[in-house]
């Protein structure tokens, strides 16, 4: 019992701490599978001489909606002559071990899909986020993306890897600006033009296909607005401990859901980043 309620306390607490996801989707972790967002176009005003007339125009509802079919997984067993059990700080990094193993595939997952959405993109200068020159325009460019929309009050975010922060050190620090220590802890590090800028690792935006569904996202990066955008982690993470028939020991698994859904009427508040 009491490795239960360790494990599922270190496991929530390092996914609020570790998975860039939840501070830039709005999040549902109700017990909800399946989630609908029915929409209409958007209607553009007539301006004209006052005459009183008008015309009428038709109009259709378009089904948006989110269904929750993946997973997070994994397990491992520990026999019983290791005497892993016995040792309490074992236990505890196996533990932690894992947390961060399921926090990296969500986010890996998520930020991949939600790049793969995207309606908006752009292309920076050559050298990307690793050239200090290139910084300031970046940023004014794919703020420039967005500006306007009413959206934008939710805040803007930025997510890059970490082989693209010297760059972005670099201008920071020409400009007097102080970066948390943290800055490769994969998390919020800091704001810059007023854009929350996270930090993952190296291999996050790949070419691959993450459980049946293709992305294509070698050397991209993604911004936007947040709260367009929906992650569903239905009914929380889930732990087993059980015995295997003919092995001694035991074997833990930890999983959960995932659900990921770019809103279509808000996929253009998303850039898809391509660097050069």
């Amino acid at each position: 019992m009491w490795r239960n309620k360790y494990r599922s306390a270190t496991m929530q607490q390092v996914l609020r701490k570790a998975l860039v996801c939840e501070k830039i989707c709005e999040v549902d972790k109700s017990d909800s599978y399946y989630i609908q967002n029915p929409y209409i176009g958007q209607p553009t005003a007539a301006l004209q001489a006052t005459d009183g007339s008008y015309s009428v125009t038709a109009w259709t509802t378009t089904e948006d909606t989110l269904t929750v079919n993946n997973e997070a997984i994994y397990a491992e067993h520990i026999y019983d002559f290791e005497r892993f059990l016995a040792h309490f700080d074992l236990f505890a990094n196996r533990t932690e071990e894992q947390a961060y193993a399921i926090a990296t595939a969500i986010d890996k997952y998520v930020l991949n899909n939600l790049t793969e959405d995207a309606t908006g993109s752009y292309t920076t200068d050559a050298g990307g986020f690793t050239t200090a020159g290139n910084i300031n325009k970046i940023f004014g460019d794919l703020i420039g993306k967005v500006a306007g929309y009413a959206d934008i009050y939710k805040g803007l975010f930025l997510v890059i890897e970490n082989t693209d922060v010297t760059g972005l050190v670099q201008a920071g620090a020409a400009a007097g600006f102080s970066f948390a220590d943290s800055v490769l802890n994969n998390g919020w590090i800091s704001k810059y033009m007023g854009v929350d800028v996270y930090v993952v690792r190296s291999g996050t935006f790949v070419d691959d296909t993450l459980a049946g569904e293709v992305v294509t996202n070698s050397g991209h990066r993604v911004f936007g607005v947040k709260g367009v955008s929906t992650y569903c982690q239905p009914r929380g993470i889930r732990f087993e401990e059980k015995g295997v028939t003919q092995k001694t020991g035991i074997e833990f698994v930890t999983s959960a859901q995932v659900g990921f859904k770019l809103w279509t009427q808000k996929a253009g508040l998303i850039i898809d980043i391509l660097l050069a």
